[in-house]
């Protein structure tokens, strides 16, 4: 198989068992392009459930997100917001809202790239979960769309059938994310040294680093530098090339050439 220097690489031999191991995708810009909690916003503005105002500084953030990457302001501030009006929502709407907001909007936001990587851990054996800041809802539908193990997502309290606007537990950022892989290894009985972790965001780093093969996707500038400096694997799949080789196994490889050739090559829409 040919690698970034022009040579070949020998295919590695599968282990003799992948019991213990298990891959854990991030969602927004390293599964799929953009935010996924944008898409749920622009679908319940279509319900009429907000203002245009509010719908126009969502969309204004998932343009700069898909640009520059997340940044704890941005994420922070879509945290707040959401939380405020999903107020007095039902919680059989926003399940029934997370079908449609797959089918319509998500589902041509997947990266063909990542979404190789998580097939290719699927047919080794190894369990594949989404570690996201999305509502759980909504991550769980992107899961079992895409054939995936399971998800852990933010979780809204919900009273009498309709969200009350404050959170179960902590909003799945930053360590909470690592917090919440630790728990899911010890209820698993998975090996964390021999798993995956793959995201986009620095704000990721506490998750990216309890895992033995730690993997940078489209990644913005601090988790780069923070890859190339600590040898780990960087695919971009927003330019349809791989951005770097080193530390490579079998998993990332089979997803990096999928990824060159299916990547996109430019964002559509807006």
């Amino acid at each position: 198989m040919p690698d970034a220097a022009g040579g070949t690489q020998p295919t590695p031999e599968p282990p003799a068992t992948t019991s213990g191991e298990a891959a854990f995708f991030d969602v927004d810009n390293t599964l799929m392009r953009g935010a996924s909690l944008f898409h749920v916003g622009r679908k319940m503005y279509q319900r009429k459930a907000f203002t245009l105002r509010f719908a126009a500084g969502l969309a204004w953030k998932q343009l700069r997100f898909i640009m520059r990457g997340e940044t704890m302001t941005d994420v922070n501030s879509v945290r707040d917001a959401a939380l405020a009006f999903a107020i007095g929502i039902a919680h059989e709407d926003i399940l029934a809202l997370g079908e449609e907001v797959y089918d319509e909007m998500i589902a041509s936001k997947i990266w063909p790239g990542a979404r190789a990587l998580a097939e290719h851990h699927l047919s080794s054996d190894r369990q594949v979960w989404l570690v996201t800041g999305t509502p759980v809802e909504v991550a769980a539908v992107i899961s079992s769309r895409l054939g995936l193990t399971g998800a852990l997502g933010t979780v809204g309290e919900v009273a009498e059938g309709l969200y009350t606007g404050k959170l179960v537990g902590d909003f799945l950022h930053g360590p909470a994310k690592a917090a919440a892989v630790l728990a899911l290894a010890q209820r698993e009985n998975l090996d964390l040294a021999r798993c995956w972790g793959y995201s986009d965001s620095f704000n990721d780093i506490p998750l990216l680093s309890v895992v033995g093969h730690p993997v940078a996707i489209n990644p913005d500038s601090k988790l780069r530098r923070h890859a190339r400096a600590n040898n780990w694997p960087v695919y971009d799949f927003r330019s349809g090339r791989r951005a770097a080789t080193l530390g490579l196994r079998a998993a990332t490889v089979a997803g990096s050439i999928y990824g060159l050739w299916r990547g996109f090559s430019r964002f559509r829409g807006r």
